[in-house]
């Protein structure tokens, strides 16, 4: 009998992974592979060029700045790490934030192994974690889909220690790896510093989950409004129109403030909405890559 994971990747390998077997060949350098940790060459900077490969020696000898090239490596480490926190389990089930996670996850996972490529995971919230060791081949995927199936904790009621969780991640990946955050990272703040700290030592994809209710407040009249970290309830009138606007300010400095701390951390970033097509999205995000965005 097929187990929940076994139907978990088998539906996703015919909705979504099926329809992306052709859309992802030809790219010169996708999410599925990383930079290579072995020099070859150096050249002059431009200014598409990513400023953490700059060689410092070279560039101060010569007054001039050059960056290093790299032997791409086909077969790498890639890890997961992945935002269990409450705030992701907001949302209708089957289109929420942590199905939407699972889904993604898997996903990558999958690509990635069928290149040959080790993948790990850090499923995290405030109370618990859990790592699975990075290994290649379907059975690998299996774990983690398992994995993804468990419930978690959500023990904690305080708001997302975000910090914590790329730390955790940090100390897990040693050797250099392309490392994907999976998050909606809403939690405290003062996690900044630490994506910085693994993007220096990784390549970094930040990946961030968003609900369109996080963004924009349904006019339902008086509803009780929980706080999906703390659960703290409030009784709001969200046909107030001064309370929506003071709302949709406050999450358009979120967001800002957002966009703003992942450019500085100098990762890749990606906001994917939980009503977008996950083969558009992993399209996107492969050209995205292949270009060298950074968001």
């Amino acid at each position: 009998m097929a187990t929940a994971a076994d139907r978990l990747l088998r539906r996703l390998e015919w909705q979504v992974l099926r329809r992306l077997d052709g859309r992802l060949q030809g790219a010169h350098r996708t999410v599925l592979r990383g930079a290579g940790i072995d020099v070859t060459d150096l050249r002059a900077y431009s200014p598409f060029d990513d400023v953490r490969h700059i060689d410092w020696n070279v560039t101060a000898r010569l007054d001039e700045p050059y960056v290093r090239q790299y032997t791409e490596e086909r077969d790498l480490t890639a890890w997961l790490v992945l935002d269990r926190s409450a705030s992701m389990a907001a949302g209708p089930d089957g289109t929420g934030k942590a199905t939407v996670l699972t889904d993604l996850a898997v996903c990558l996972a999958r690509l990635l192994t069928r290149a040959g490529n080790r993948v790990g995971a850090v499923l995290y919230d405030n109370s618990w974690h859990q790592v699975v060791p990075p290994r290649t081949g379907r059975l690998q995927i299996l774990r983690l889909a398992h994995q993804l199936g468990v419930p978690a904790a959500n023990a904690s009621a305080a708001t997302t220690d975000l910090a914590a969780m790329l730390r955790l991640a940090a100390g897990t990946a040693r050797r250099r790896s392309l490392v994907f955050v999976i998050s909606d990272f809403l939690g405290e703040s003062g996690w900044e510093s630490a994506l910085a700290a693994l993007a220096h030592r990784h390549e970094v994809v930040a990946v961030r989950l968003v609900d369109p209710a996080d963004l924009d407040l349904p006019e339902l009249g008086l509803v009780t409004v929980e706080d999906a970290e703390t659960g703290e309830q409030l009784l709001v009138d969200t046909s107030d129109p001064l309370l929506r606007q003071r709302l949709a300010e406050q999450v358009r400095v979120r967001e800002e403030l957002l966009d703003a701390a992942l450019r500085q951390a100098g990762v890749t970033a990606h906001r994917v909405g939980t009503d977008q097509d996950l083969v558009r999205v992993l399209v996107a995000m492969v050209r995205r890559s292949g270009q060298g965005g950074r968001r």
